[in-house]
């Protein structure tokens, strides 16, 4: 893992990158979790779990379905905070349909676009992509 974390007057940005070792989405929680109480004025608490939550989506279908690093960029702007997500494949998420044969999984990606403001998929320029989501503060 590797941090580093940025502040201007109104805008505060932590990066952290992780391998793809299953305790690594509960340290990404951990990053956003500093990343959040670091920032003044703080997130509501509704703000700041919806931050939590979106982040472990992401960062864990990273880590499980791309098998590879990812990286985690955090920016905090005004009322807003953007949650970015780079990882090797190129495969965007997509809504699972829902059948009996695989009864779990298939959430994450449909509740990131219900929590979110908007959000995006952007390929990079080393074959990977890089999931935003733009979040209130």
């Amino acid at each position: 893992m590797h941090d580093t974390d940025t502040r201007t007057a109104s805008v505060t940005v932590t990066t952290a990158a992780f391998d793809n070792h299953p305790v690594n989405a509960a340290r990404a929680r951990a990053t956003t979790h500093a990343f959040i109480t670091s920032l003044d004025p703080a997130p509501e608490a509704d703000a700041a779990d919806t931050v939590l939550l979106v982040v472990s989506e992401l960062v864990t279908n990273a880590l499980r379905h791309t098998h590879g690093d990812c990286l985690l960029h955090l920016t905090a702007c005004g009322d807003t905070l953007d949650v970015a997500v780079t990882d090797r494949s190129p495969v965007p998420p997509h809504t699972r349909s829902r059948d009996t044969a695989e009864p779990t999984g298939g959430y994450g990606w449909p509740m990131v676009q219900h929590l979110a403001l908007s959000t995006a998929v952007t390929p990079t320029a080393f074959g990977g992509k890089t999931v935003h989501a733009h979040l209130a503060r």
